[in-house]
């Protein structure tokens, strides 16, 4: 729309089915180039995308002409099919039912791509899990722990 004019800063992170560590140092760059192109493809401008082997964050520049959730469903699903097409982990890959959408100031963004590029580093000092409650925790969002990041069965 011509005169619409929007500045939204999402994070979003999700995790590997079961936290499974599947994302290896030797494809991980290409899968980020690949969940840049779902992004960039669907009109919202990536800022900046890391994590481990059992998940991802990325932060975004969100348009607010597509639902957060359609957008997290083309990523996901996109992403799944793109690993499983390439026969890069043994058996099936999929991410974990759900993701975390947390949103930022301007004034804030320079912190939260710290942030997600130190993952390795942070994720040493602190499991998933901590950190995906203490968004939770932070961002004041009400939640059932039942539906929260389920254990290998």
């Amino acid at each position: 729309m011509a005169n619409t004019f929007t500045q939204i800063y999402l994070q979003f992170v999700f995790a590997v089915e079961n936290r499974i560590s599947l994302i290896m140092p030797e494809w991980k760059d290409e899968l980020y180039k690949y969940i840049t192109g779902i992004v960039q493809n669907n009109k919202h401008k990536l800022i900046v995308i890391n994590g481990t082997g059992n998940h991802i964050h990325i932060l975004i520049g969100y348009k607010p002409h597509q639902l957060i959730s359609n957008l997290l469903q083309d990523i996901k699903g996109s992403s799944s099919k793109w690993i499983n097409d390439k026969r890069l982990v043994y058996g099936r890959f999929q991410w974990q039912e759900g993701y975390g959408a947390f949103s930022y100031s301007h004034s804030h963004i320079d912190q939260v791509v710290k942030y997600i590029k130190n993952q390795e580093s942070h994720h040493k000092i602190k499991s998933f899990k901590e950190e995906y409650m203490e968004f939770l925790e932070k961002f004041s969002i009400p939640y059932d722990v039942q539906y929260i990041l389920h254990d290998v069965q």
